[in-house]
């Protein structure tokens, strides 16, 4: 599959086999995607080092998503050593775990602002960041990860479905703001993937067998499913829409009662 040949895209939010980027960054490079891939702290360094090692060509860059100098430094050594850039995908959440355990009215004021900046603010960071090599580009796309808890509330999700909404609406402000300039912004909403992040939620093994059960396919979404999506959304195919959450879970999202 060659959809993405001769394009070049930057990944944030690895952080290991199991991550959703890392099944997006499969997809990606599997139809003709050379990629960077960004990590925070030297915990873990060694474990995007390793996992980028196996596709060919792949950049490896420090980056904290709240210092808009290590924002610019990214996208300068992209340039400087890539040439272009035509994808985005930001695949960045966090909450303090705290925050996900009690109730929501609980919630501090810091461990709010936390979430909010490094979980949906680093959107309009690293879009702004990336703008003048996207809009070079002349088929630029951005790509945020959110989920279903968004919308609806999820148990335990608390300040992050707060943060996850604020990121769906920055989508559509960004694409809104972008299009006229030939970028687009959309959101994959992707059911529940036993990930590292995924395990701070308190019952999230639950979470899993209940999605199976209601979800009118009987089952869990997989990784490759997920970073199908991405191909498509950041492909010719995909040229007329942007502002967009694009539900891949199974189709759950449907469901009531």
């Amino acid at each position: 599959m060659t959809l993405l040949a001769g394009s070049i895209g930057v990944i944030f939010g690895v952080a290991n086999k199991r991550s959703i980027a890392w099944g997006i960054a499969q997809a990606m490079s599997a139809a003709g995607m050379r990629l960077a891939f960004t990590y925070q702290g030297e915990r873990l360094k060694e474990n995007v080092v390793e996992l980028a090692a196996t596709l060919a060509g792949s950049l490896v860059l420090p980056c904290d998503v709240t210092s808009d100098v290590e924002v610019a430094a990214v996208f300068e050594a992209v340039e400087r050593e890539l040439g272009r850039l035509d994808t985005l995908v930001h695949s960045v959440a966090y909450a303090p775990r705290e925050e996900l355990e009690g109730e929501f009215v609980t919630t501090s004021r810091d461990g709010f602002r936390t979430t909010l900046d490094i979980s949906a603010y680093s959107l309009v960071a690293l879009t702004r960041a990336a703008l003048p090599l996207l809009e070079r580009s002349g088929r630029g796309s951005v790509l945020a990860m959110t989920y279903y808890g968004a919308e609806k509330v999820a148990a335990s999700y608390n300040v992050m479905g707060v943060a996850k909404a604020a990121l769906e609406g920055t989508v559509r402000y960004l694409a809104a703001g972008l299009g006229p300039r030939g970028v687009r912004v959309n959101a994959i909403s992707a059911g529940p993937v036993n990930t590292l992040a995924a395990r701070g939620v308190r019952g999230f093994t639950g979470m899993l067998k209940h999605h199976a059960a209601r979800a009118p396919l009987r089952r869990n979404v997989e990784l490759r499913e997920i970073g199908d999506t991405a191909v498509f959304l950041a492909s010719s195919m995909a040229s007329g829409i942007t502002g967009e959450v694009l539900f891949v879970d199974a189709g759950y999202n449907i469901m009531a009662v």
